[in-house]
């Protein structure tokens, strides 16, 4: 047998092993699983298991940077070449729900145990988050500076007097703001429902594009945070 076929059944194993695990930590949560739990599921041997890794924590680990690095992966594969902003955020957004939309169980865990990793394992996926961060951030930054400079291009007027420049969103707010409405669809979407995954990548893609690219002199638009109310959690009146 070549050494090539061996490595794919090593690959197809331990790939068995991570998408079990990733299920029954997003049940029962990865503290209240153990090992023997896992061997059961995979009907892999104890002996088998820690012949693809060292201890539980390293399979939650190799979990999530699998995950980081197929999306990393796809992602640059898939934006490579794309000059147009708009484009870039689109496919960004497809790949992250048609990712996750097919690896629910894995988008819980990530959600759920981002902290339960320590020491190196924890500074490795961080590292990679921070890198995946950086490229939607990136993308963002490109898709408001495209906004502001058609913008810049006319002069608005209102009752013949120029418009005052909207503040553009802060790109941290605008950055996390998106993942939380991509990575919240573990609670609530079916990928076998009415809604198909492209149809998700659509309304998300425009309710988020709807609130980022807003004008901040629209009616609605809420007071400066600095006059917001300060309350207490122990305020009772």
């Amino acid at each position: 047998m070549s050494q090539s076929s061996d490595f794919s059944r090593y690959d197809q194993k331990l790939e068995l092993i991570l998408r079990t695990s990733a299920r029954i930590f997003a049940a029962k949560s990865y503290h209240s699983t153990s090992m023997r739990d896992i061997s059961r599921a995979t009907g892999v041997s104890l002996a088998g298991l820690y012949h693809y890794c060292k201890s539980k924590e390293e399979l939650l680990f190799l979990i999530q940077d699998h995950c980081f690095g197929r999306v990393l992966e796809r992602l640059e594969q898939r934006i490579s070449g794309t000059t147009d902003p708009f484009e870039k955020l689109r496919i960004f957004i497809d790949n992250h729900l048609s990712f996750f939309a097919a690896n629910m169980a894995e988008m819980k865990v990530l959600s759920h145990e981002a902290e339960s990793l320590a020491g190196d394992l924890h500074e490795h996926v961080s590292t990679r988050k921070r890198q995946y961060t950086r490229t939607a951030r990136k993308i963002l930054s490109e898709v408001q500076q495209t906004v502001v400079a058609g913008s810049g291009s006319r002069a608005s007027r209102r009752n013949g007097q120029l418009k005052k420049t909207a503040k553009p969103v802060d790109l941290t707010v605008a950055t996390y703001a998106l993942f939380g409405m991509m990575n919240w669809i573990y609670n609530w979407y079916d990928p076998s429902g009415k809604l198909s995954v492209s149809q998700l990548v659509d309304n998300i893609t425009r309710l988020f594009l709807s609130g980022f690219l807003s004008s901040a002199n629209e009616s609605f638009a809420l007071a400066d945070s600095g006059s917001a109310e300060k309350v207490s959690v122990w305020r009772t009146a």
